[in-house]
């Protein structure tokens, strides 16, 4: 499975995108935490780009066009949901910042 899909699960959400302040209403993690990972994604995208997956594939160091590879959104996205689910691979530090505070309208889900 993947990040967003475990998210997805634990929330009990629809599978469609959400943007980062979709998700921090429905996490409670704030919305400027959930931005500072999503702009370290799109630095990663920069700054390694043989890191990037390809489309629809989790293959990773693989030699191919950019346009075959996934979007620096979708790279920072994809971070976010990484994040989320507890992956400590990276943005260790913002993790120890965060509280989480299920707002209004959202349910949290174990």
């Amino acid at each position: 499975m993947t990040h967003k899909q475990n998210i997805l699960r634990k929330y009990k959400l629809e599978d469609k995108g959400y943007t980062v302040e979709e998700l921090s209403k429905i996490t409670g993690i704030s919305k400027g935490i959930l931005q500072d990972v999503y702009d370290r994604g799109i630095g990663a995208y920069k700054t390694n780009p043989l890191s990037v997956r390809m489309r629809g594939t989790f293959k990773k160091n693989v030699r191919a066009p950019m346009s075959r590879k996934l979007s620096k959104e979708q790279w920072a996205m994809a971070r976010v949901y990484s994040f989320l689910d507890g992956n400590p691979k990276h943005d260790t530090d913002l993790r120890r910042k965060t509280r989480r505070r299920p707002r209004s309208g959202f349910q949290k889900h174990n």
